[in-house]
């Protein structure tokens, strides 16, 4: 029996061809097609369709570490920024300015429920240079005083309360008699102020926050100004300020001259304090806004400029600050102390509060409750 294919072809040559036979896994292979190695040298069929599973295999194979690469990219990133956020918090924290405020003494209030705060705004014009005096309407005085004082009281729950302290408030002072509230700070700084404070309150103070001219201006600019709406025309060269009636953006000088004016009002200081509140609330609101917080263009420099601006008791972080700001963005009920009457005492024009009512107003927020409807001041 012939062992491969016979054929005669022209010319009577012999065109035979010889059978190729081989084994592939103990079994007869035909055909003509020389067998093809295995790769790597491993086991495996030799058809085509043994390699193509074995391409896509590995392709599979080759696919899947991309995913983990991009994820651990990606988590590489985020303890980045979370290491990069931790730093830049305890490096902002660690430029507060700390001044020592909240001293003991015989006769201090006991603590309450929730905070209590005293916001106080002085002249000072530390770190402003000529030019920049002259733009802001400053002046040229030296030294510091209180020109604003606020007691934040932000509750265990509900809404926080504002309340204005006139500067004029006819007030004892310990080891000056009675006078001007501001006087206090003149006659022992943030100490004494803070004590006295607390004594014609009878709330103790938690937490204690000072900011000068400069970084008034420095902080609101930094926040890229706010949105004020203004009652009347005010025109005071004083202040620096030509404002017409209306709702507008202020920068930071605009909004100092704002703030500071005394040309509107029968009680000027009475109506400064309106515009004082209202002007807290704004910045505070505005700044703790998620817009301004998750944007480091203006979370930083708002961090950076606080930071260096204002002066706090040496118990108060960043943290604390940021806690006012949260609450200050419940909209939080404003008013001042209520005034009984604006006599002239050894020349100089004082307030006098209505001591029923004011009792009434700071009763309330000692004991953590909502201030009587009665006693805030529209």
């Amino acid at each position: 029996m012939p062992t491969g294919r016979e054929g005669i072809g022209a010319g009577g040559r012999d065109n035979t061809i010889p059978r190729i036979r081989s084994e592939v896994y103990g079994k007869p292979r035909s055909g003509q097609a020389p067998v093809r190695p295995l790769r790597g040298g491993g086991g495996g069929g030799g058809g085509g369709g043994g390699d193509d599973r074995h391409e896509r295999d590995g392709g599979a194979r080759r696919r899947r570490p991309t995913g983990k690469i991009i994820f651990r990219g990606v988590a590489a990133l985020l303890v980045i920024l979370i290491i990069a956020a931790v730093g830049l918090y305890f490096w902002i924290g660690g430029r507060l300015k700390h001044t020592e405020v909240l001293g003991d003494y015989t006769g201090r209030p006991a603590e309450t429920p929730g905070q209590d705060w005293l916001l106080v705004g002085s002249d000072s014009r530390a770190g402003l240079t000529k030019a920049q005096r002259r733009k802001l309407a400053t002046g040229k005085a030296v030294g510091k005083r209180t020109d604003t004082m606020m007691l934040l009281h932000i509750p265990e729950s509900g809404r926080p309360t504002l309340v204005s302290l006139p500067r004029d408030s006819y007030v004892p002072i310990e080891g000056r008699g009675s006078d001007k509230l501001n006087a206090a700070y003149a006659f022992g700084g943030p100490e004494l102020l803070t004590k006295t404070v607390e004594r014609v309150t009878g709330i103790r103070i938690d937490h204690y926050m000072e900011i000068g001219f400069g970084g008034f201006v420095g902080i609101v600019d930094a926040i890229g100004g706010v949105n004020i709406c203004v009652k009347q025309d005010i025109k005071d060269p004083k202040a620096g300020i030509n404002l017409k009636k209306g709702c507008q953006d202020m920068d930071g000088g605009t909004a100092l001259g704002y703030v500071r004016t005394r040309a509107t009002g029968a009680i000027p200081d009475f109506e400064r304090t309106q515009r004082q509140r209202q002007f807290v609330s704004a910045i505070v609101h505005k700044a703790a806004s998620p817009g301004t917080l998750l944007n480091p263009f203006t979370s930083v420099p708002l961090g950076l400029s606080a930071a260096d601006s204002v002066e706090v008791d040496p118990g108060t972080g960043l943290f604390d600050l940021l806690s006012v700001g949260m609450a200050m963005r419940e909209s939080p009920v404003t008013t001042a102390v209520p005034i009984g009457s604006l006599p002239t005492i050894n020349g100089a024009a004082v307030v006098k509060w209505d001591r029923e009512k004011a009792l009434r107003l700071f009763n309330a927020l000692a004991e953590d409750k909502p201030v009587p409807k009665d006693v805030i001041a529209k």
